[in-house]
């Protein structure tokens, strides 16, 4: 059995997305953000990054004691090792993969996190750093449309830990100031993801939680007010 440490976020639907297509067995532990779980010392002890999402599996690869793992990138990684899935065994395939899932991480997710944070978080609202993250996201979006030019997926023929990584940051577009249908490729390629059913599955698990309140003004200080010297222990 996986526990999922989860917050319906674009991190969190990563996993879920994997875990519906893969069809293991999973319950979810829920992190609401906005109260500070991540900052519990029990959570701390699984991630210490004070994120979300993280996992346990109860049931790793090498039969031993329970395995946890933390960074969403390096959960959906792991994953796809534990179970041959949705990550090539060649190796030219595989380095492809590899490629769009970090490029995912290091651009994708920062750049669009922060898009929201001016864009919908931030109490003053600064022209330039949300000009910055828009088009940024805008640029983004471009080097994504022009990958699925030619391609099924993100990666190539089969949909791969590399589409899990990235749809669940182009779902909230409208909140990126973005139009869809200004990219062909990403519109359809998109599309196509939103309709698989292991989709429509892992965004459902996320529904009771989503209906929670917004988050308050002092969740933002829970969210973006956190320094070394503050953080709970």
């Amino acid at each position: 059995m996986i526990t999922l440490y989860y917050w319906p976020t674009p991190n969190g639907h990563k996993i879920t997305l994997f875990l519906e297509e893969a069809g293991l067995d999973y319950r979810l532990h829920p992190i609401d953000i906005s109260a500070g779980d991540q900052f519990e010392p029990d959570y701390l002890d699984i991630s210490p990054n004070n994120k979300m999402p993280a996992i346990v599996d109860d049931d790793p690869p090498d039969g031993g004691e329970p395995v946890s793992v933390f960074e969403s990138g390096a959960i959906l990684l792991y994953l796809a090792e534990k179970t041959g899935k949705f990550l090539p065994s060649d190796f030219r395939a595989r380095k492809t993969v590899m490629e769009w899932l970090f490029w995912q991480m290091g651009g994708l997710g920062p750049m669009a996190g922060q898009n929201h944070h001016f864009g919908v978080y931030a109490p003053e609202k600064i022209p330039y750093a949300i000009d910055r993250y828009v088009n940024e996201t805008n640029r983004l979006y471009g080097v994504l449309d022009r990958r699925l030019a030619e391609r099924t997926f993100i990666a190539g023929d089969d949909y791969s830990i590399a589409d899990m990584a990235c749809y669940p940051w182009i779902v909230p577009w409208q909140r990126q100031r973005q139009n869809l249908d200004d990219f062909a490729h990403l519109r359809r390629w998109f599309d196509s993801v939103a309709q698989r059913p292991a989709t429509q599955r892992a965004y459902a698990k996320g529904e009771p939680f989503s209906s929670r309140p917004a988050v308050t003004e002092e969740g933002k200080k829970i969210l973006f007010g956190q320094r070394s010297t503050h953080l709970r222990r």
